[in-house]
């Protein structure tokens, strides 16, 4: 039979487990090797003409402390509605990791409101290969919050997949994508 102070401190531990206080904070985490050298595959993260070659097929890159890390899926949109419209650079260690400011899509205005992080880790993998961990943390909770995580959760798989594509068949055609936004933005 246990003591009362044993019994005591399990339930603690117990509560602590379960209590929404003591969670683990809410992540995305994606890996993908990209068979290209890191100095590449950095330079497709942290160069406007690198994000234009897997990601979008518009952007704005300026590699330094809060310089710009705007990424446009629609070009066409008014502005605020692009993509990641205004998001930023928060940090960076050149070839090693890439740190900034994160937005929903439009489709959920007040989860776009606010902002998350997304860090992007490079580490060599074999002689020609890059290991690129993406974390995408810094969630609220609930409503807008759980369906942008959602999203997310399914879009970020796709844009790594795209990085890898990016250096084994080229860079990515984006002409018919922005013909089809043409078409519907008239």
């Amino acid at each position: 039979m246990l003591s009362g102070v044993l019994k005591t401190v399990l339930s603690f531990i117990l509560l602590m487990i379960a209590h929404p206080l003591f969670a683990a904070e809410k992540t995305i985490v994606v890996e993908v090797i990209v068979k290209a050298p890191i100095d590449d595959v950095w330079r497709a993260w942290t160069t406007t003409d690198g994000v234009k070659s897997f990601f979008a097929p518009d952007a704005h890159v300026q590699l330094q402390v809060n310089g710009p890390f705007e990424i446009f899926f629609n070009p066409y949109a008014k502005p605020g509605e692009k993509g990641a419209d205004g998001m930023r650079i928060i940090g960076f260690q050149e070839s090693k990791m890439l740190s900034f400011t994160w937005n929903a899509p439009p489709h959920l205005p007040a989860a776009r409101k606010q902002r998350s992080v997304v860090i992007v880790r490079f580490a060599p993998d074999g002689k020609e290969g890059t290991r690129v961990t993406l974390h995408h943390v810094a969630w609220g909770e609930g409503g807008e919050w759980d369906k942008a995580h959602e999203y997310f959760s399914k879009a970020w798989p796709i844009v790594l997949k795209s990085l890898q594509e990016r250096f084994e068949h080229g860079p990515k055609d984006w002409t018919e994508w922005l013909e089809q936004l043409k078409k519907m933005t008239k």
